[in-house]
């Protein structure tokens, strides 16, 4: 009952227009349906043994309208009609909710996501939070749909038994009495659906979030024939979700197995209790027993759903429970002032740790404005962790980030990252055109912006000699260009907003040699009008900088000229997977 009442908090404008349709639909209804026992009473020729009869009677002659069997019958069929078109509207008002349901809750979560710090992301799989976004926020909206459904046949079951209570209450109240039984002999089948849906919904996850991850590397694995392996697991994990669906079925189909006899037998013990007990008459009996069979067929139903409410609910608390989780992540907002970059950045006595690894330990670092800045290092020393703290990514234990004078803690996050480009170092483009992998879909960016981009890239001649150039897709995740020309495509990205702020990962890694020279050369002419660092362990990369950082202990050292050029002729000897894997 705790999701019934959850969705009807969530959303309860479009919960109460669809419940007061539905009401209205119930009393059309059921206000027909008062016409019945007069009715048949006429066609037996018997009005004296019912009081409803008689009031109903009575009622319809002091506006002026003799009951004849006619009027009666148009009476029935007018509420019917009046009852299916109030329906069309609230279920038309469901299918829109249920949408609006499944869109809300995307919306939340992807707004709670890219609202959370970076290091939240560091610890979330991929597939889990496409599964959240996809399959969980789809049942989850399905679950919404149910839930209105049950209220509106709990609402159903009201004008039924009314109406029943009217015509002999002792039948009523032992139909409702016998109806409650039912449902609490049958409720284990609700309880082993609950049970099913939640393993579903758990089995879900894990088999998105490895299939996300094998399909990342599945190029190595084949390459090495070891994609049977994700395979067999994959298959494992799919005939599992089947075992927890087939529960799931079997609950339901069992359901409604046994709702049906069950329902005879009340039936058949009102119906003798009615004539032999009760002693009514023909008429009311005949009413009883259509009435009874409605009440006790949408208890029925009443179970079902809320059936596929328990199958449906646990991805709802799933999804739930992401969207809290992101937003307890929640990046700081504190800052307000917006930023300057016209002197440069100061790095003072930085302390920074991952848990009990401790990176930093009183780093100290300087970068004026217009300049080229190299940062190099063996593995694990934090470069790529610099980075993260320079565009405010992430956020130092003690010490202090210097923005032209201002702490980086009071400076708005969002202004600064606008000052930034930035290339990391796994490019991973978007299955589109390469125009939309540079714009990204930025209002304020045009095509000339993206061709500009290219060129300073050094990009240019190689996507004009493409087909269909600006707007050749590029495949999955870039799957269809070299790892040079990604690298290329993901600078241009960096540089499409023209930036004053220039942060790159390894960016020469997958270019040649040649293409490496030219960029260096772009980024020396780039840095005479914005401010560029960049970590490398490539010789070109730090030969072309102004000043050079090396990271060792948790501190900085800057190097001397006479240093550099020693450092950059021992650089070809770092492995290819120092210079290409993450450092953190």
């Amino acid at each position: 009952m705790r999701t019934l009442f959850t969705y009807c908090m969530l959303f309860p404008r479009r919960t109460a227009y669809v419940l007061i349709a539905l009401l209205a639909a119930g009393v059309a209804e059921g206000l027909s349906l008062t016409a019945l026992l007069p009715l048949l009473s006429i066609a037996v020729g018997d009005t004296a043994n019912s009081d409803v009869g008689k009031r109903v009677v009575e009622a319809l002659q002091s506006i002026g309208i003799v009951p004849t069997i006619g009027v009666m019958l148009s009476i029935i069929v007018g509420g019917m009609i009046v009852k299916s078109l109030i329906l069309l509207v609230a279920n038309r008002q469901v299918g829109y909710t249920v949408a609006h349901v499944a869109t809300a809750l995307r919306l939340e979560l992807i707004d709670a996501l890219l609202a959370s710090r970076w290091q939240y992301y560091l610890r979330q799989p991929m597939g889990s939070l496409a599964n959240s976004v996809a399959t969980e926020a789809y049942r989850a909206a399905n679950g919404f749909e149910h839930s209105v459904t049950v209220l509106a046949l709990a609402i159903q079951v009201v004008v039924y038994g009314t109406v029943a209570m009217f015509v002999s209450w002792q039948a009523t109240l032992t139909s409702f009495l016998a109806g409650i039984v039912m449902l609490r002999l049958l409720n284990e089948l609700i309880r082993a659906t609950r049970r099913a849906g939640t393993k579903q919904t758990h089995l879900l996850r894990h088999l998105l979030t490895y299939l996300s991850d094998v399909l990342g590397s599945v190029k190595s694995l084949k390459a090495m024939a070891r994609d049977n392996v994700a395979e067999a697991i994959l298959r494992d994990q799919t005939r599992q979700i089947e075992k927890a669906t087939r529960r799931e079925i079997m609950a339901r189909e069992a359901l409604m197995a046994l709702q049906e006899p069950i329902l005879a037998t009340l039936i058949a013990t009102g119906l003798y209790l009615a004539l032999v007990m009760w002693e009514l008459s023909l008429p009311a009996v005949m009413v009883m027993v259509f009435l009874l069979t409605r009440l006790l067929s949408l208890l029925n139903k009443t179970q079902r759903k809320y059936q596929n409410l328990m199958a449906q609910e646990s991805a709802y608390w799933s999804l739930r429970t992401a969207i809290d989780e992101a937003r307890a992540a929640a990046e700081r907002t504190t800052g307000t002032r917006q930023p300057t970059f016209q002197q440069g950045i100061a790095l003072r006595h930085i302390y920074f740790d991952y848990g009990t690894r401790p990176i930093f330990q009183d780093l100290n670092l300087e970068i004026s404005v217009h300049s080229f800045t190299t940062i190099a290092g063996p593995s694990g020393v934090g470069k790529s962790t610099l980075l993260d703290l320079l565009c405010s990514l992430a956020e130092p234990k003690s010490g202090e980030i210097l923005i032209d004078g201002v702490p980086l803690r009071e400076i708005n996050p969002r202004d600064w990252r606008r000052m930034i480009g930035y290339v990391a170092q796994e490019n991973v483009l978007l299955h589109d055109t390469i125009l939309n992998n540079i714009l990204v879909g930025a209002p304020d960016l045009v095509e000339a912006d993206a061709e500009r981009a290219l060129h300073q890239a050094g990009a240019w001649d190689f996507v004009s000699a493409l087909p269909d150039g600006l707007h050749t897709v590029v495949g999955e995740r870039g799957g269809l260009l070299s790892g040079g020309q990604r690298q290329r495509i993901a600078i241009a990205r960096a540089l499409a907003h023209q930036p004053l702020f220039l942060l790159l990962d390894e960016p020469t890694s997958a270019l040649d040699p040649e293409t490496e020279r030219l960029f260096c050369e772009t980024l020396r002419k780039l840095a005479q009008t914005l401010t560029i660092v960049a970590v490398s362990h490539q010789p070109a990369l730090i030969n072309a900088a102004d000043n050079i950082y090396t990271l060792s202990k948790g501190k900085a050292e800057r190097l001397h000229p006479s240093a550099e050029t020693e450092y950059a002729s021992e650089a070809p000897s770092v492995s290819r997977r120092e210079a290409t894997s993450g450092f953190r």
